[in-house]
């Protein structure tokens, strides 16, 4: 079994090279309106493999426009065209040397000031809810779902998903055999977060923030390494 500080470099390597990945994908302005979320997807997948050789993505690239940002990771809205004004994230999961990134971020065109609020409280509530797993060491998948579904309402949003994060590590969490629920941040998942896999190495995680305005039509997404960086 790998030691455990050299697992968590290699899960931070793979998070920085992710984040690396989304600015680029910024700086190149691939995000662009008039083009379909699935030109957008396929736009980083090539990116990814020209920056860092990645050969697969260990869950299926996401990026969603508009009315899309509403739906969570399982859903499977029909194309879009970005539009002028759209609130657009991208979730991908490229897989660095066997190990794996959870990366998502959010952008938005136009000035809508509406969404620019909501793009300044997607970072500041995944803070706040690392803060709340820090001081609470015995904190439960279901208990953080709580908190940052209580942090969503607080700022006046809605929580937009059935989970608010999971396991990550160097393999694809969802090959994970017995039970699922406890390797997520979800309702009903009751053990401590804090503990050793079915392996017996030390459980990191992932915690994802979808943070939606359904009156209006649109939400955002921030997700990365909530125990680790």
């Amino acid at each position: 079994m790998e030691p455990e500080t050299r697992r968590a470099e290699r899960l931070l390597a793979a998070q920085s090279r992710a984040r690396a990945l989304f600015d680029e994908v910024e700086a190149r302005g691939l995000v662009a309106p008039g083009r379909t979320e699935r030109q957008v997807s396929d736009a980083i997948r090539d990116l990814a493999h020209e920056m860092f050789g990645v050969e697969r993505h260990w869950h299926k690239r996401i990026v969603r426009a508009g009315l899309n940002t509403l739906y969570p990771y399982d859903d499977n809205p029909p194309d879009r065209v970005i539009d002028a004004d759209d609130i657009v994230f991208a979730d991908f999961g490229p897989v660095f040397e066997g190990w794996e990134a959870d990366f998502g971020r959010t952008l938005v065109l136009g000035d809508d000031p509406v969404k620019d609020r909501l793009l300044a409280d997607l970072p500041r509530i995944f803070d706040a809810g690392r803060r709340h797993f820090e001081a609470h060491p015995d904190i439960t998948g279901a208990e953080l779902y709580a908190a940052v579904g209580h942090l969503a309402e607080q700022a006046g949003w809605s929580f937009g998903g059935p989970i608010a994060g999971h396991l990550v590590g160097e393999f694809p969490h969802a090959r994970i055999p017995g039970n699922k629920i406890e390797y997520y941040v979800a309702p009903d998942s009751d053990q401590p977060m804090r503990r050793l896999d079915h392996d017996g190495r030390v459980c990191h995680w992932i915690l994802e923030i979808h943070l939606v305005d359904r009156g209006r039509g649109f939400g955002g997404f921030h997700e990365q390494l909530l125990d680790l960086g």
